[in-house]
């Protein structure tokens, strides 16, 4: 089974920027759609963005939208998650995974879960 591995993350001011990569070990991550979830301290684990196995299909949450970008390079075995006008409402514990059921946006339809990166936004 694929392993997922996300990092990048760290500490950066308020309107600034970020990028977050996911890399894959043990299989090509062409062969998975993927989605970027986080968890900030006290809420439940959040739908951030999701990308299709070939990058042609792009979906994310309304709190994002048109700030955030999720792209992939399949030679690359990476998925990666870049954010724009960064708030400190985007402070949280971000992971990425692959999707085993078609469909949802839920944690429980991901699997193969990384170790999540720590994003923290200073005003």
């Amino acid at each position: 089974q694929v392993q997922l591995v996300a990092s990048g993350g760290g500490l950066v001011q308020a309107g600034g920027s970020q990028r977050l990569s996911c890399a894959a070990s043990g299989r090509s991550i062409s062969s998975y759609n993927v989605g970027w979830f986080r968890q900030a301290p006290g809420k439940e684990r959040e739908f951030v963005a999701f990308i299709n196995w070939s990058g042609s299909n792009t979906f994310y949450a309304d709190s994002v939208k048109g700030r955030f970008t999720i792209s992939r390079d399949n030679a690359k075995n990476t998925v990666y998650l870049q954010m724009n006008s960064l708030k400190v409402e985007d402070t949280a514990v971000y992971y990425c995974a692959k999707q085993w059921v078609h469909g949802g946006t839920r944690p429980t339809d991901f699997d193969s879960w990384g170790q999540g990166t720590q994003v923290t936004v200073s005003s």
